[in-house]
């Protein structure tokens, strides 16, 4: 996130956004994806197209529902070798090699760089998602607002907040 002096109601997806961003080509096997996103430490991130335009997203979700479908097990794996967040592990080589397009939620939400963090929240609130993607006019993903950003945000601006109240008599 940028350093800004913008409130936080004023604050827009260009402020908030990763721009390191890791995105999966749709014809990427599922098995390279997890690999890929266990290696940049991310729970989800923009498939494209060979155009490099954003066409889905594939999250943890979605690897743990293709593994769901598979009816496929997973007892206890090397954490070497798994995609791994808080709740989940997942052995990555029980993973099927079909390609990412197959798994991935399509119709990713996706916002242009000045929609404004309450837009951005309740668009996640209603969704049921944790992040947006942020994509230019030709609908290439430049960077990717998540629910942690948001909670940054907030907690920077309660922080400053706290600040002017120290000052106050």
């Amino acid at each position: 996130m940028l350093i800004t002096t913008k409130n936080l109601l004023q604050l827009t997806a260009f402020d908030l956004m990763s721009r390191n961003l890791t995105t999966i080509p749709e014809h990427m096997s599922l098995r390279t994806a997890a690999h890929l996103l266990a290696r940049a430490d991310v729970s989800g991130a923009p498939v494209v197209n060979e155009q490099g335009c954003c066409v889905g997203i594939l999250s943890a979700t979605d690897v743990m529902r293709s593994l769901d479908r598979a009816e496929t097990v997973v007892k206890e794996a090397p954490l070497t070798n798994c995609l791994c967040c808080d709740w989940e592990l997942v052995d990555i080589p029980a993973l099927p090699h079909d390609e990412v397009s197959r798994f991935m939620t399509r119709g990713a939400v996706t916002a242009a760089g000045n929609t404004r963090i309450g837009e951005l929240a309740r668009w996640m609130v209603d969704a049921h998602i944790h992040r947006v993607v942020v994509c230019d006019g030709l609908g290439k993903p430049v960077g990717i607002v998540t629910t942690t950003d948001i909670l940054a945000a907030v907690a920077r601006e309660d922080a400053l907040a706290g600040e002017s109240d120290l000052g106050m008599p």
